[in-house]
């Protein structure tokens, strides 16, 4: 670790003896830099050392106390979320969103010590000159927006986390004794200048960030970009140990699955080389995602520094589910998704909830019920009693949420209790990032305690979505020789070998933060940084990892959806330099040769090298003794697909049918007319009025519950109600002629071969006599039953 070594004698060259350096602070860009450095030191000593401290400023900082206390950023965000409520300028906008953002801004402000002008005109002034435009009401409104929005926060004296911060870095300067050791790869943020500036006043300041070479051609190259692209590829000519190939190399993949396929590959091949650290670079999360997948399918499991954001795990689906369901009124679909999750009745079985989860399947797709939670109950208490205690607990824990607004702090109580009471806790309890979401709760609930921000549960919905995608997870249970990273984690580190995957243009650098708040021309004039400086970090990280690390591979997604999708410009730029230098392109052709020879194939996966068609046959006991009508039109239509139906019993689920249809009105229609005539066998002892009222009353009466769930069935209704009179009037004829009606859903038995028979349902049956016919009530059009009718066949 030669640039270890040298930093390491830069620090001992300074120490009394050589060797005690007790009285130093070193400080790191992250604590992972601690250990290297730390055996570093001992080589270059030849003997035990008495270390110095050396941790990140930000922590050296925390370990003073301040007199008053932080509001948190939780308490930050609702005041200003009521007080823009209050002014209503944005109408229907996402107020959170809108808070987050401004929050963020006023921290920058702070941050880097930005006096806005006392009045908003002076301040929309400044901004018209900034901007180069006219005054316009649109910097009008957004001068008075962020001007009356500070002044507002600012009345109220308490300290945040960037002031507190400050704080904190203004008495450390103070206290500081010994020599301080600088050791970065990116410039300080300024309070931080500020902070290195007054120390070096009183103590000595060693800057170690130069121990990264940024004056080789390559260094030069990236700062100025293409201006002079030749000239420094004749000067690399000269320099073959500045020559990249043999530690960079690149692989443009043809979409996102072979990108991952790619990454998974070479990184087992490293693992097989015997690398024992490897760092994964995400830069696009989405294949970072598939890459994980592929190497755990492959039994490689991973560390992972970046972790993931609380909205993207299981423990907040339930979550979120839980408030889908109660916002959509219990809609099946949501009470079934919810169902299905590990964390719901947790205090329980997996057996019973996997139960009630069938259970209420099976239920809902028998009856077409779509909502409503006392609908469920009810059916469950008549067919399905193991279900009701599951329902009851939605019940309650509905029950135990707010009815109207409250605020942050009694959501949070609110919320809690009902996840209590669906055993949601108890499983959070038994899942490591279950409980850190347990302590944030509370965490959450303490910061807000006292905040009267009243919210609706959609206000209170979005706030906790908010919350969700700004913390993050990190499994620390992984021990791993692979580790998932960001790039401003790799400062100062060193890694048997790095995959930088994401690297097109799009991702790297990333795109600089597009707020709603001020352009570039605006951050300048007010003092704030600009977007180059951000970009500016991303080429020193990128730039400090090459020059740290031996072997690296960067992959990107050459192109996408079938376009092309160009590297990130930063590579793209070595890439080019070392062609016009050495001819190279730094492409990892070898890795693309061998990808599909080295995927995990799961034995039961492979695919069979026969090519026959498949001829199957059913056994014995599959044989039906009986078939159905529907069953013998699908033997006729498809025998693969009676046998996968009928024999295999691989029947799909019936659907639940969101709106009513034909289907419905029909069962309805038929269900009326059955009652109908069993009330009168004989309309012709019936005037006419009474028999059009008795069906109109039991029409009314099977047409009842669907009346109560589905408006379109009073459609349905009155369609048939139009219909009554003239079926009236065509019983009469019928019964004129000598006709009866005799009986209706009649069942009835055919031998239709050996050993089979063919059951069925009659809709109707009437007798003259001896004489018997079978009807078949239809509701539908007349050309359509004619048009089935033209060819014979099974209709």
């Amino acid at each position: 670790m030669p640039l270890y070594n040298h930093v390491a004698r830069s620090i001992l060259s300074a120490a009394p003896n050589g060797v005690d350096l007790r009285a130093a602070t070193v400080l790191l860009p992250s604590k992972h830099v601690a250990q290297a450095l730390t055996q570093a030191l001992a080589v270059v000593a030849g003997r035990p050392v008495l270390l110095p401290q050396m941790l990140p400023l930000s922590d050296w900082a925390q370990t003073l106390p301040l007199d008053a206390a932080v509001q948190p950023d939780t308490r930050r965000i609702a005041v200003l979320y009521q007080s823009l409520r209050e002014r209503d300028w944005f109408g229907d906008a996402d107020l959170w969103s809108l808070s987050r953002e401004l929050l963020a801004l006023m921290d920058e402000l702070t941050r880097h010590h930005v006096a806005l002008p006392e009045s908003a005109e002076e301040f929309a002034a400044q901004l018209t000159e900034a901007y180069n435009a006219r005054s316009g009401e649109a910097l009008q409104f957004e001068a008075r927006v962020v001007h009356e929005l500070w002044f507002a926060m600012s009345l109220g004296g308490e300290l945040d986390a960037v002031s507190a911060y400050q704080q904190r870095l203004a008495r450390l300067a103070q206290t500081v004794t010994g020599p301080l050791y600088l050791l970065q790869t990116c410039e300080l943020s300024a309070p931080e200048q500020r902070f290195i500036a007054a120390c070096g006043e009183r103590i000595e300041v060693f800057d170690l960030r130069t121990m990264v070479s940024r004056d080789s051609v390559l260094s030069r190259a990236l700062q100025r970009g293409t201006n002079d692209l030749r000239s420094d590829a004749t000067q690399l000519q000269q320099l073959p140990e500045e020559r990249l190939s043999a530690r960079l190399q690149l692989f443009g993949a043809h979409g996102l699955e072979q990108e991952a396929q790619a990454a998974d590959v070479q990184i087992r091949r490293w693992l097989l080389e015997g690398k024992q650290s490897i760092a994964v670079v995400v830069q696009d999360r989405l294949v970072a995602r598939r890459t994980r997948a592929l190497l755990e399918r492959a039994g490689v499991m991973v560390g992972d520094e970046s972790g993931w954001t609380m909205a993207t795990l299981s423990i907040s689906t339930v979550l979120m589910g839980w408030l889908e369901v109660l916002q959509g009124d219990f809609y099946y679909q949501d009470v079934l998704d919810l169902l299905k999750s590990p964390f719901l009745f947790a205090d329980g079985t997996h057996a019973e909830r996997k139960q009630a989860a069938f259970l209420f399947e099976q239920l809902v797709r028998k009856h077409g019920v779509i909502a409503q939670l006392d609908s469920f109950i009810a059916l469950a208490e008549r067919e399905e009693p193991v279900l009701v205690q599951p329902l009851v607990r939605l019940r309650q824990a509905s029950q135990a949420l707010p009815r109207k607004t409250a605020t942050l702090e009694e959501w949070l109580r609110a919320m809690h209790d009902s996840m209590e009471i669906l055993g949601v806790i108890h499983g959070w309890a038994q899942d490591a990032a279950g409980q850190q979401l347990v302590q944030l709760f509370k965490q959450w609930t303490e910061e807000l305690q006292g905040d009267a921000t009243r919210c609706s549960f959609s206000e209170w919905r979005r706030w906790l979505a908010q919350q969700l995608d700004l913390n993050t997870f990190r499994d620390l249970g992984v021990e791993s020789p692979v580790l998932f990273t960001h790039l401003a984690a790799t400062r100062w580190r060193r890694f048997d070998a790095v995959l930088l995957i994401g690297c097109d243009a799009q991702h790297l650098p990333a795109p600089a933060n597009a707020g709603q708040w001020f352009n570039d021309a605006v951050r300048a004039s007010l003092g704030l940084p600009t977007s180059s400086v951000q970009q500016a970090q991303v080429r020193d990280d990128l730039l400090a990892l090459l020059m740290l690390n031996d072997t690296v591979l960067a992959s990107w997604q050459a192109s996408k959806n079938g376009e092309p999708n160009l590297l990130s410009p930063h590579l793209e730029l070595l890439r080019a330099l070392h062609l016009l230098a050495y001819g190279d392109d730094l492409a990892a052709n070898e890795l693309g040769e061998m990808l599909v020879s080295a995927q995990v194939q799961p034995a039961e996966f492979e695919l069979p090298r026969a090519s026959a068609m498949p001829h199957p046959s059913a056994q014995s006991a599959l044989i039906p003794s009986h078939i159905s009508p529907s069953g013998y039109n699908s033997l006729v239509a498809c025998p693969y697909q009676y046998y996968a139906r009928h024999l295999l019993r691989l029947n799909e689920l019936d659907e639940v049918r969101e709106e009513l249809d034909k289907r419905d009105y029909g069962t309805w229609v038929h269900a009326a007319l059955q009652r109908f005539h069993g009330e009168l066998p004989l309309l012709s002892e019936h005037t006419h009025e009474h028999c059009v009222a008795t069906l109109q009353r039991i029409s009314d009466e099977v047409f009842a519950d669907a009346l109560a769930h589905d408006y379109l069935a009073r459609a349905w209704l009155l369609r048939w109600q139009a219909q009554m009179p003239a079926y009236i009037d065509w019983q009469l004829d019928n019964e004129r002629a000598g006709w009866r009606y005799a009986e209706a859903e009649k069942g009835f038995e055919i031998d239709v071969a050996d050993n089979l028979t063919l059951r069925g349902r009659i809709d109707r049956i009437d007798r003259n006599g001896e004489q018997s016919r079978v009807l078949d009530y239809k509701t539908q059009a007349v050309a359509t039953l004619k048009h089935k009718l033209k060819e014979a066949g099974e209709d």
